[in-house]
């Protein structure tokens, strides 16, 4: 049976730069095996599946798959879906669309606009951020990144639906001369809180420019070109702090450079008091190509087991 699909470049304005995206906006009838045999197919960092909506007031339902496991939720996805399915429209906005994707972590709210004759997508999440401690230490992710330890400024945990180890290091330079170390991460976070490693450099003030690269080897990426859901929970994690007294707190994020595919993402935090209330992750979208894909029998859902 053949099946519709999009590709975008998310987080950037122009094609070839960014997150690659694969998305099938009429998924309905694939199983989850066979989702996730097409997303190994890609072999993006992620791939993404839209369904019937299982409430009236939202706008589909969305299940986002990476070469080697299902995700609750993920940032560049969330935006790329919901930019991909305004650009199958194909006309011209004029005020931003709002689109409620059902996700696996609940309800995602996306914006599309339209800037400078291409499209641009904030996603906006409302929840607590978490930010647990036993996060490891500096000289022990030193040793992951192949750095030494006097380069790394901080460790900490932090999610908003999916969980990072980000680390500060002191300076761009030492972010692109990083290498994983395989011995030393599955000594130290491969059964961490989170193995997914986001380490960067830049001030972490309000307004703050930050320049970043990402690594999740669990879930099959060697290297991401842009982490929305990382830039969240990072943006969350630091309105959150005690000595921030401010309403709402930005950064702007630079990652996937070093990969030859520059991803420019902008994170905000609103807080009221001391509770962070919402956190939203926006960058454009650029359309790459549509087509169809074959999938076979085997790949659909079973009229007998309902899989």
């Amino acid at each position: 049976m053949k099946y519709t699909f999009q590709i975008v470049d998310v987080f950037s304005s122009t094609p070839f730069g960014g997150n690659q995206l694969a998305v099938l906006p009429d998924a309905a009838g694939i199983s989850t095996e066979g989702m996730q045999k097409i997303a190994r197919e890609f072999n993006f960092g992620e791939t993404t599946f839209v369904l019937p909506k299982h409430d009236p007031a939202n706008t589909c339902r969305v299940r986002i798959f990476t070469p080697r496991a299902e995700l609750d939720f993920a940032g560049h996805p969330s935006v790329g879906t919901a930019c991909a399915l305004v650009m199958r429209q194909g006309v011209r906005l004029g005020d931003p669309i709002r689109l409620i994707l059902e996700e696996n972590v609940g309800p995602v709210t996306v914006d599309v606009a339209q800037r400078n004759g291409g499209f641009h997508g904030t996603l906006t999440l409302s929840g607590k951020i978490e930010a647990p401690t036993g996060a490891p230490s500096p000289t022990e992710l030193a040793a992951v990144l192949s750095v030494e330890p006097a380069e790394v400024n901080q460790v900490f945990f932090a999610g908003v639906g999916v969980p990072f180890c980000f680390v500060q290091l002191n300076s761009n330079e030492m972010v692109d001369r990083a290498a994983m170390n395989r011995a030393a991460w599955a000594a130290t976070l491969s059964r961490a809180w989170s193995p997914h490693i986001f380490f960067f450099a830049g001030n972490l003030r309000d307004g703050g420019k930050l320049y970043a690269r990402m690594w999740a080897p669990a879930l099959g990426i060697e290297e991401d070109p842009a982490s929305g859901s990382a830039c969240a929970a990072l943006v969350g994690a630091m309105a959150s702090k005690y000595d921030f007294a401010g309403a709402s707190y930005r950064l702007s994020i630079q990652q996937g450079v070093s990969m030859g595919r520059r991803s420019e993402i902008e994170a905000d935090a609103r807080k009221s008091g001391s509770v962070v209330t919402s956190v939203s992750v926006g960058g454009a979208a650029a359309y790459i190509a549509s087509g169809e894909i074959e999938v076979p029998r085997s790949a659909l859902v079973s009229r007998t087991t309902g899989r």
